[in-house]
């Protein structure tokens, strides 16, 4: 049965999951709540200005964190956070767009790949930089299918796009069977690759 964002917000634990890290430490994957604003404010604060020109956010501070807590199931947007099971501390964002934007179907379109409103989606990821490059986003990847499915979603592109000087962010995509579609020129210049992954059967079944 297709999940809906009122449903995840009634119901987290629908799309909460624990998960233990290469060094033993837990960390746990779950909706971003509405009380979640204080934590995700230092999470943003805490980016470095290399993550931040990576990123996509508005902002970095309170105001962000109070606007993205209370647009919780209000539009096409559904954000999770990665949490330290002990502490609490918010580690990553990852934020899936369930409506497609104009500026991607007529890319997408003129790159021959006709977008689907209803079966594709948007995602993108942003991790604390103290957790950058230790196997968390691959220990995340099959979560983020999960969520992917459970919305009816067959494919999924990325948010923003990918800078294309950010090789480790092209290396995990390629490795996790995304597929570069293009190049197109962002915000202030910047060069991008539009990249789709299509998810293909559900594990376990035919």
């Amino acid at each position: 049965m297709v999940l809906t964002l009122t449903e995840v917000a009634g119901n987290p634990l629908v799309l909460t999951r624990r998960l233990r890290l290469r060094d033993g430490s837990e960390v746990v994957f779950r909706p971003l709540a509405h009380g979640d604003a204080g934590h995700l404010a230092r999470f943003l604060a805490g980016l470095s200005p290399e993550s931040r020109r990576l990123s996509t956010f508005d902002g970095y501070g309170l105001d962000t964190a109070r606007e993205l807590c209370d647009a919780i199931a209000r539009y096409d947007k559904l954000r999770l956070v990665v949490e330290e099971a002990a502490s609490g501390r918010i580690v990553g964002l990852l934020e899936f767009s369930l409506g497609l934007h104009p500026s991607d179907l007529a890319r997408y379109r003129k790159a021959g790949v006709p977008l689907i409103e209803g079966t594709d989606c948007r995602f993108g990821p942003t991790l604390a930089d103290d957790y950058q490059g230790r196997g968390v986003g691959t220990l995340l990847f099959p979560l983020v299918t999960e969520v992917a499915r459970r919305f009816g979603r067959k494919r999924v592109i990325l948010l923003g796009g990918v800078l294309t000087d950010n090789f480790r962010a092209l290396r995990y995509y390629e490795k996790n069977g995304f597929e570069a579609v293009g190049t197109f020129t962002g915000p202030g210049g910047a060069s991008s690759l539009d990249m789709i992954l299509a998810l293909g059967p559900e594990p376990g079944r035919v």
